[in-house]
C-alpha cells in the first residue's frame, strides 16, 4: 500500500516548517536608570497567540512571566523583584521594564511571541554600568594618586604629562573594581598634573598643582 502523508501528516508539516526567527542584544545601561526591554514586533496580519518573558540573573531562580492572548491570562513564576514589570496588557505593550536599574539586574532576558505567523523571540545580554567615584590628591611624600573607585567595568586612567606611575586594580565583593593610579615625576619643573579617567558611563579629567616641598 502506498504510503500517504494524511491530515495529521501535513499538520505535523506545517508546524514544522513554521518560522523561528531570533535575535540577541548585547546591552549596557547605566545603573539608576530605566531600562526598556522590547519584544519582538508583531505584524499587522498576525494572531497573538502567547507572550513570554524569561529573565535569568545570577544566583537566582529562572523568572517568568507569561500571557495567553485567547483566555486574557497573565502568570508569573518565581518573579519577586518589584522593580521588574510589565503593561497589565501585555497585548498591547509586551515591553518589560526595570526601573531603577540595579547592579543585580546583570542577566538575560529573552522575550517569546508565538502568533499564527511563527515563533520569535529577542534575548538582551544585559551589562549594568556603574560610575566610578574619581578623586586626586597628594601624599605626604609627593607621590599624586588618582583613584576611581567601585566603577563596572574597571576605569583606565592615564596622565599628563606622563611620568614613572604604577596602577593597580583592586575587584570589590559587588562586580565593581577600584583603580589606583599613583605616579611621580623626577622633572622638579612639572608644577601642574592632570589625572584622565575613562569610563563607559563617560569620561572625567582632574588637575592638582604639584608640590615639591
Amino acid at each position: 500500500m502506498p504510503c500517504t502523508l494524511g491530515t495529521f501528516g501535513l499538520w505535523l508539516l506545517l508546524i514544522l516548517t513554521v518560522s523561528l526567527v531570533a535575535a540577541n542584544t548585547s546591552l549596557s545601561v547605566p545603573v539608576d536608570t530605566k531600562a526598556v526591554l522590547s519584544c519582538p514586533p508583531i505584524t499587522q496580519k498576525a494572531v497573538l497567540v502567547t507572550i513570554r518573558w524569561e529573565i535569568i540573573l545570577r544566583d537566582k531562580p529562572s523568572c517568568t512571566r507569561a500571557y495567553r492572548r485567547d483566555t486574557n491570562e497573565t502568570r508569573t513564576i518565581n518573579c519577586s523583584d518589584e522593580t521588574i514589570s510589565w503593561d497589565p496588557r501585555p497585548d498591547r505593550n509586551p515591553a518589560l521594564q526595570i526601573d531603577p536599574v540595579a547592579i543585580t539586574h546583570d542577566g538575560y532576558y529573552k522575550c517569546e511571541v508565538v502568533t499564527t505567523h511563527g515563533h520569535f523571540y529577542h534575548g538582551y545580554h544585559l551589562k549594568v554600568l556603574v560610575p566610578p567615584e574619581v578623586t586626586l590628591f597628594q601624599l605626604e611624600n609627593g607621590t599624586i594618586l588618582c583613584r576611581a573607585a567601585a566603577g563596572k567595568p574597571a576605569a583606565q586612567i592615564s596622565w599628563t604629562p606622563g611620568g614613572d606611575c604604577h596602577t593597580v586594580e583592586e575587584p570589590l565583593g559587588n562586580d565593581t573594581v577600584t583603580v589606583q593610579s599613583s605616579c611621580c615625576w623626577e622633572d622638579h619643573r612639572v608644577s601642574n598634573v592632570s589625572c584622565s579617567v575613562s569610563h563607559l558611563t563617560g569620561n572625567r579629567s582632574l588637575s592638582i598643582e604639584r608640590n615639591s616641598g
